[in-house]
């Protein structure tokens, strides 16, 4: 029966000499005088096979020379194999060579450097490394719909393209049909000659989008592609991410935080249980604490502090930060890691954060000095999600609007969603591959 690798180690339990086929790749080819293993890999699962041929083989010279990276269709009968390292191997009874590979292939059977497999990247999901990482991205892409599914949000796709700058930081890639070869300077430029009449540009977030969906569905959220311009050499920031932002009608700031929590655990418990091969991999090769951060992740209450208590924590500490901590402002990614790593070693939500460095949208607190925001640090890699209640007091977003300079003819369209039904609502946003590096 034609199978695969996947198929065989689920149930090879039940497959003892059965025969079976396969199509997919050699990682490995070690030949002797008399028989020679083949590790072969299919793409279906972390593991490979051996495959184990011998000179009854019609085309056994041949298939001794088969090189590493060539595809091949191999038939043969499964042998069970308790005593041996695998649980079982395929002795091969036909090995047919479908696209041969020479000998500057470059994904040899040997570690490679990061740095070199980012000049193969078109390669470099052949090797164990970037297999895993993207079957892990794969499975928990499909915990992220799950978990939202069985809560009944609607999965809402909002546009790439876009008007607004819904962060208000300004680092936005412009998109046009005009040839910049010929506008000349930015106050000579006439838009109604491009393809949308104004300035447009790739979205930095789908929140203000979804929002709208919000006060009409409840719950929504968006998973797709966002765009951002900021010049920051960093690992932590990437031009074009994936990110995951629900939005909930009737939900204030702790429900939001509510949410987010069951999320992560949710994504952390469903890939621990999916990706078992590939996490043991991680766990041995990357990082011998995921494992067991991962776990502690998933049985821990995430504490709650505010921004003020924060930076009263971190003064107090009297650790030598590179960067002081201050109120008012921002946290730094040290500031965020001695939280979550040392102080309370274990997730952390921040609240209540001044309202100078956060979006215009986010709702006031009593205060008048802070905003209802939360962001969530992690351990081991610092924050993982940015959210807030959003204001939904049309007189007071107007005012915050005027003051933060956010251009109201524009955001007309927003205000409505306040004029006509408007209600309180949250949500948050969370960069996919930032949940992938942790």
């Amino acid at each position: 029966m034609e199978t695969t690798v996947k198929y065989l180690f689920e149930n090879h339990q039940q497959l003892d000499q059965q025969r079976v086929v396969l199509y997919g790749w050699i990682r490995n080819n070690r030949s002797q005088k008399n028989f020679g293993f083949i590790n072969f890999h299919d793409g279906t699962t972390f593991p490979t096979l051996q495959v184990v041929y011998e000179e009854t083989l019609h085309n056994f010279k041949e298939t001794q020379k088969m090189r590493v990276g060539s595809s091949v269709e191999i038939h043969g009968k499964l042998v069970l194999t308790p005593n041996m390292k695998q649980p079982f191997e395929i002795k091969a009874t036909q090995i047919t060579l479908l696209g041969d590979s020479p000998e500057d292939y470059p994904i040899q059977p040997k570690r490679h450097t990061r740095e070199f497999l980012r000049e193969v990247a078109h390669l470099r999901m052949r090797t164990n490394l970037f297999q895993a990482v993207f079957r892990v991205r794969s499975e928990a892409a499909m915990a992220i719909h799950q978990f939202f599914n069985k809560r009944g949000f609607v999965y809402t796709h909002t546009p790439l393209i876009t008007g607004n700058d819904g962060e208000g930081a300004g680092s936005m890639f412009q998109v046009t049909t005009l040839d910049l070869k010929q506008t000349g300077k930015e106050k000579d430029i006439d838009y109604s000659k491009d393809f949308f009449g104004k300035p447009t540009y790739l979205a930095v977030t789908g929140q203000l989008e979804a929002e709208a969906y919000a006060m009409a569905f409840k719950n929504v959220y968006t998973f797709g592609p966002t765009f951002r311009a900021e010049k920051s050499n960093t690992q932590r920031h990437a031009s074009e991410f994936w990110m995951i932002e629900p939005e909930m009608a009737f939900c204030d700031l702790e429900g939001n935080m509510n949410v987010a929590e069951d999320m992560v655990k949710y994504v952390i418990e469903y890939i621990l249980k999916t990706c078992h091969f590939e996490i043991d991999f991680f766990n041995e090769f990357v990082d011998k604490n995921l494992k067991e951060r991962l776990t502690l992740v998933l049985n821990s209450s995430f504490e709650k502090i505010t921004h003020k208590e924060a930076i009263n924590q971190l003064l107090a500490s009297n650790h030598p930060f590179e960067n002081k901590p201050t109120h008012g402002q921002d946290l730094n990614t040290e500031h965020e890691k001695y939280l979550t790593d040392v102080l309370y070693k274990t997730p952390v939500f921040i609240t209540h954060w001044p309202k100078d460095i956060k979006a215009f949208y986010m709702r006031i607190n009593d205060d008048q000095k802070t905003v209802a925001a939360m962001d969530l640090l992690v351990p081991g890699s610092g924050e993982l999600i940015g959210g807030s209640q959003r204001e939904e007091r049309l007189d007071l977003l107007i005012k915050r609007m005027k003051e933060m300079h956010v251009p109201i003819e524009e955001f007309n369209w927003y205000l409505d969603l306040r004029r006509y039904g408007g209600t309180v609502h949250s949500g948050f946003g969370m960069g996919f591959e930032r949940l992938i590096m942790y």
